[in-house]
């Protein structure tokens, strides 16, 4: 598996990242993660465009604005959007009900990390999704890219979703 050091800091500390890093023009890696049910999902049961927003735990600041963020945006866009993380699902549920999100579909990678090992999020060190957003057309090519330098701060929202509104 490969090892990419000092891509990316959690609270200003440099941390391993393990997995190949994804760039625009790739074709989006398949994966295994678990829906709030705990039924195995990959790429293939999706259709059309979509975003995919990695994140480390739901139950933080920037990761709850994020997924908000990407839920309130959800209306608007032509795409599914997936929130990804190492929550348990049914903590993913819960903070889903309590925080009212509809749009977004939550999924956990805490089984295998077969997400983070096939798009390079898996931070080795605390064994949680570096920050991250893809976006794939609907033939699941990556048309965005974004590795969060620093894991504590927001992604650039704005061009997240430009890509998905230029996607076809």
């Amino acid at each position: 598996m490969e090892e990419r050091n000092g891509i990316v800091t959690f609270a200003g500390n440099p941390v391993t990242l393990l997995g190949p890093e994804i760039k625009v023009g790739d074709k989006a890696p398949d994966f295994t993660v678990v829906d709030n049910s705990l039924k195995p999902v990959s790429l293939s049961d999706f259709d059309g465009v979509k975003l995919i927003s990695v994140v480390p735990s739901l139950d933080t600041p920037v990761c709850d604005a994020q997924t908000r963020r990407f839920n309130e945006e959800a209306a608007n866009l032509n795409a599914t959007v997936l929130t990804i993380s190492v929550d348990l699902p049914f903590a993913q549920k819960r903070w889903c009900g309590a925080a009212g999100i509809d749009r977004v579909i939550t999924l956990s990678d805490y089984q295998s990390m077969s997400f983070g090992k096939a798009y390079g999020t898996y931070i080795k060190d605390l064994r949680l999704e570096a920050r991250a957003i893809f976006v794939l057309n609907s033939e699941n090519e990556v048309i965005y890219v974004e590795y969060v330098k620093e894991v504590t701060d927001h992604p650039n929202y704005e061009k997240a979703i430009q890509a998905v509104k230029e996607a076809k």
